[in-house]
Formats: C-alpha cells, structure tokens, sequence
C-alpha cells in the first residue's frame, strides 16, 4: 500500500503577482523533498503534474515543469484532471512497479486568467450549449442548485450555514485567504447573482502549488516513522454533456464507492473521521457530503444546523475552511484537500486540528463536467 511520505505547498493566496507559476511550484517542491528527506534527481522515479491546458494557456504542459521538481531527465507526464486523479496514477505506478518512489503536483495560478468564464464556456459543448446563451457558466450550476435544493428539500439556511461554517474555520488557517465571522442572517442578505444562488456561495479563485512524495510500502518505511497510508482512490465521469447530466454527482458517489471498496470501508458516515470536500460553490458540499454517504439525502440539513459537520462535531467536514475559506485552486483543489488530511492525520493542523485516523478527501473538475475523484487517508 503507498503512502504519503512528504508533502509541501505553496499559497494559498488570492493573488499572487510577485510571482509566477514556476516559483509557487518551485516552492512547493522543494519542502515537499525536506518533508520527505529526499533528493529527487537521485531518489525519485516518475514525477506526475495535473493541468488543464486551458486554464495555463498553452498546450503540452509537463514539457515546462521538469526544471523547477528536479525532473530533468527523468519520466514525467501530464494528467489533465484535478490532482486526485495524479495521486491516483501514482498509486498505480507504485503498485504496478514502475516507481518506488513518485511525485504528483498540482497547481493554480488563477489570478493570470483574465477570462475566466469565457475558458469554461470554450470547453462546453460547441452547438447545443456554448450557443445557446452568452450568460456567465455559472447560471448552469444555479440550475444544478435549484433541481437538486426543490427534489431534496435543501433550504437556503442550510446552504447559508455551509458558508459560515466553512468562513470561520478558515480563521484558523493561516493560509485560508478568505477567512471571516459570519452569520447565517448576514449570508443570506448577500445578493443573489444566478438565481438562486448568492455571491457569498461562490469560492473566490486562489493561487497555489500543492506537491506529494508518495513512496512504496517498503520504502515508505525507509523514509519516515509516520507514513499517511493511501488506503483507497476512485474516479469517475458520468457524461460530459451538461444538459444530461444526473445533477446528483454520481461522479463523486461513484469514486467514492470505488475508493471505500479498496480501503475496506463499509459504513463511511461512522468509520470516516474528517472530510475535506468540494464546496466551490455552497450547495455542493451538501450534494457532496450525500454521495459520499456521510449523511443521508434529508437528514442533512438538520445535521448541518447541530453543528454535525464543525470542527468540533462528530464529523469535521472542511476544517481547512473549504474553497469557500481558501479558495478556488482549480486542478490543485483535490490537492489542498488531501494537503488537509494528511496534515490533520499527522497531527500538524495546529488550532483547528482535530482527533481522526481516517480521512477522505473528494474533488470535482468543476463546470462543464461531471468527473471527480477521491483518496481515502489513515495512519
């Protein structure tokens, strides 16, 4: 079983014009190896980077990151999804054995995207979606939100409390951009901008690099005393049609599913500790923390007010502050989830650490898609 033996980043910040893609990933990269205690021209042998070509602006993207991981010469490939699915490829290089020892990393530099909706309408469906409207893509997940709020019940509170909830936690976090007191009075006073959804409900965009060193079970014990055991991942992609989509993220209860099954979780909502989820926009940690079978499609809401999902409840859901607290990373989201867990397991999370030996962290590929993957943690 691989395991997560060093991990760095660098971020998260909402703008970062001191800096450019390169250095954040250079940063990242170089603690992640003294996290790991590595030299990785001499140690490592597939590195793995996520990007999407349209969020970097040119094509071919891991001819341009050998230099800054220490990859020179070395295999290196690009995995155009969210992070998640590179540790993944990871995972199967590792267990195939082609690598001891791989590195994955993902990143944003979101604040050099000047057309920021005019990159996801490019990737929809050219005659039957991208002509249909010129409107912003984010009215298709206002569509989403209200099919998925009137088939189940979800009420604007319950929505409102994701974002207070996920705002105060990130206070905690010194690398949460996005941090603030709120109330769900104030929340729900915030305007709305894709009916029904309120400005307040979508993540701000961020930069950031998130860097892994995942090792072999036998190496792993070389390395470190303290492994974070990658017990489970899954992926999944419903259809890339928006029009047709299920809009009840199969994508995220079919990973899931796949990643319990390796890892041998049979009862998610009572052998899961704490969960790092996508909540890019509000109602989708909701959505999401359903098809992860963390908590039933009606009885959510409820759990949402008790204060279930705090840091302090009985199943800590985004204790990071989430993308609503950090920020949207784009492909380096799955990887600030997984950044959360592993640092929580190792009992480095500092004030917002909590009390767990199991994790789970979920990603979505965000609009137009219906992908996302999930990595279970344990130590």
């Amino acid at each position: 079983m691989p395991a997560i033996v060093g991990v760095g980043y660098s971020g998260f910040n909402a703008n970062t014009p001191d800096l450019s893609w390169k250095e954040i990933m250079y940063e990242a990269a170089v603690r992640a190896y003294e996290d790991a205690g590595i030299d990785p021209r001499k140690d490592v042998d597939s590195f793995i980077t996520c990007a999407e070509d349209f969020y970097e602006g040119f094509a071919i993207f891991d001819e341009f990151v050998p230099d800054q991981l220490g990859a020179v010469l070395k295999p290196t490939c690009t995995v155009c999804a969210d992070f998640l699915y590179g540790l993944a490829t990871a995972y199967m290089q590792i267990e195939s054995g082609l690598a001891e020892i791989a590195v994955v990393e993902a990143h944003s530099k979101a604040s050099d995207i000047k057309t920021f909706g005019e990159v996801i309408r490019h990737a929809m469906d050219p005659i039957w979606l991208k002509g249909v409207t010129n409107a912003h893509p984010y009215y298709l997940a206002a569509l989403e939100m209200s099919y998925y709020m009137n088939k189940y019940c979800i009420t604007q509170e319950a929505i409102a409390e994701v974002v207070v909830k996920n705002k105060r936690n990130a206070l905690l976090n010194d690398s949460a951009p996005y941090g603030a007191k709120l109330t769900v009075e104030y929340a729900l006073k915030s305007p709305f901008v894709f009916y029904p959804m309120r400005k307040i409900e979508i993540a701000e965009r961020a930069d950031g690099a998130i860097v892994f060193v995942v090792a072999s079970d036998e190496m792993a014990r070389k390395i470190t005393d303290s492994p974070v055991w990658i017990k489970g991942v899954g992926w999944w992609s419903e259809t890339s049609n928006y029009d047709i989509m299920s809009f009840e993220a199969r994508y995220a209860y079919k990973s899931a599913k796949m990643a319990y099954r390796m890892a041998g979780i049979e009862n998610p909502s009572k052998e899961i500790d704490i969960a790092e989820i996508d909540d890019r926009f509000a109602f989708k940690e909701i959505q999401h923390i359903v098809a992860l079978q963390l908590a039933g499609k009606y009885d959510v809401c409820d759990l949402m007010s008790e204060g279930y999902f705090a840091r302090n409840g009985s199943l800590p859901v985004n204790v990071s502050g989430g993308n609503l607290g950090v920020g949207n990373l784009l492909e380096a989201t799955g990887g600030q989830k997984a950044l959360e867990i592993v640092i929580q397991l190792r009992g480095e999370a500092g004030r917002r650490q909590v009390d767990c030996e199991i994790g789970v962290a979920q990603a979505w590929r965000y609009i137009p898609t219906a992908s996302g993957a999930v990595a279970v943690f344990g130590v």
